[in-house]
């Protein structure tokens, strides 16, 4: 396609103008320019040269004080149906170009055209006017995770402010309504025409993507304090989320190397909720709780309340570790989505750990020092009260109190210490052997 449209011209635009303007970037025609009142149509050589010139001059050249249009010229009756859109960045994929092409009509054909930049070129047919026209405004859908839509969206809204002017769109976010517990991911969308789309897509994404690489980044440093960590099992970043690795930086830094979690025994930890959020936590008919359980691998149920008037209901969960940490953070994430505590607030919660009596000891340390050392390595309030009378199976209740991560780090390094205690037995005992061993 050689023949070009040359629009927005003043009334004075002569031939010779557009023949200076076209020497001047040296670009060849083939023919003299047909000048009309306000455009003008020219032939280039090929259709090499006619893209050459849209690229160098469209809305980049101006004449009697207006910036020239410069595109393809098609016939009067395809004119209304056809449509070329340029300047579409690399990262954006053809099936998301599709997906809102389609949205407005039967497209007939959508070509690419050939060019040296880095920036892609479509002539899109639609097989009425009406569509074309519609394609002005294009809504463009993205899924986020809601654990990075809060810095998208920025302090009193100034970073989706700034994206919205930077790029000539209009920009919505889904409401945490419509969250579930097991679809933690919000909807943007943004409204403008292909072009700006793209743009908006391209400063959401780098946001986004910022995001996620400061929380693995912070995830990073905290690793270690947690043996076994796996990001993956709390499904902090799941793989509907369409979050891509970071793209910088080491194969190991890419794919962070979090161990599974060892083989352990199951644990029992009674995790305490506010009153209000056990309806949100159980779901419609069980189905949420009942969902949790599966996912998590754990045995999750709600104690009755104390009393009618209780602010905290106890949730009684029993796995191993890493169906613990699974269960546990999907609850704190579910009291953060509903609103059930101050968005600036993060969700603080009370856990026990039931343990042997004779290994409260360890865990309190001499004058205190160990657990006045896990508060420390943890930022959990950890507390063994005093007075305390064993239960029925010798065992008496330690309290954790913090967010999740350092709620967690508290509860795995008091299992290290019982583990510890453990084993120390089973090695006293087979060193001191049974009564007739010891005869022999």
């Amino acid at each position: 396609m050689n023949k070009l449209y040359i629009g927005n011209l003043s009334e004075n635009a002569a031939p010779t103008d557009l023949e200076s303007i076209f020497k001047d970037a040296k670009i060849p025609v083939s023919g003299p320019f047909l000048v009309k009142t306000g455009y003008a149509f020219v032939d280039c050589p090929d259709d090499g040269w006619a893209l050459k010139a849209i690229e160098a001059l469209s809305g980049k050249m101006e004449l009697h004080g207006k910036a020239i249009e410069v595109e393809h010229s098609v016939p009067k009756r395809q004119r209304i149906r056809k449509l070329q859109i340029r300047n579409i960045p690399p990262h954006l994929q053809w099936e998301v170009l599709d997906s809102l092409l389609v949205q407005y009509g039967v497209v007939e054909s959508c070509e690419q055209v050939n060019t040296d930049s880095e920036t892609a070129v479509v002539n899109v047919t639609y097989s009425s006017k009406d569509q074309a026209r519609h394609t002005e405004e294009i809504p463009l859908k993205i899924l986020a995770h809601n654990n990075f839509v809060g810095r998208l969206i920025g302090k009193e809204g100034r970073n989706l402010k700034k994206i919205e002017q930077d790029t000539d769109t209009k920009i919505t976010i889904s409401p945490l309504q419509e969250l579930t517990l097991y679809n933690p991911e919000r909807t943007i969308t943004v409204k403008g025409s292909v072009e700006t789309c793209a743009k908006a897509e391209e400063e959401i994404m780098k946001k986004i993507r910022e995001s996620y690489e400061n929380d693995i980044a912070s995830m990073n440093l905290q690793a270690h304090l947690i043996p076994g960590l796996n990001l993956n099992a709390l499904g902090l970043f799941p793989p509907t989320s369409g979050m891509p690795p970071p793209t910088s930086g080491p194969p190991s830094a890419m794919t962070p190397p979090y161990p599974q979690f060892e083989q352990s025994e199951t644990e029992t930890v009674h995790l305490f909720i506010p009153a209000l959020s056990v309806g949100a936590i159980i779901g419609k008919q069980g189905q949420h709780i009942k969902q949790l359980s599966r996912f998590a691998g754990a045995s999750i149920k709600i104690a009755p309340a104390e009393a009618p008037d209780a602010k905290v209901r106890m949730v009684i969960i029993t796995g191993p570790p890493e169906a613990q940490f699974k269960a546990q953070g999907r609850i704190y994430g579910k009291i953060k989505e509903e609103n059930f505590v101050s968005p600036k607030e993060e969700v603080k919660l009370e856990a026990h750990i039931r343990v042997p009596s004779f290994a409260a000891g360890r865990v309190i340390g001499k004058g205190g020092k160990t657990v006045n050392e896990l508060q420390n390595l943890s930022s959990a309030e950890v507390v063994v009260p005093r007075d305390q009378t064993p239960d029925e199976n010798d065992q008496v209740v330690v309290k954790i109190t913090g967010h999740f991560y350092a709620c967690q780090v508290a509860q795995r390094k008091i299992q290290e210490i019982l583990t510890q205690v453990k084993q120390h037995q089973q090695q006293k005992a087979l060193q001191s052997g049974p009564p007739q061993s010891r005869r022999k």
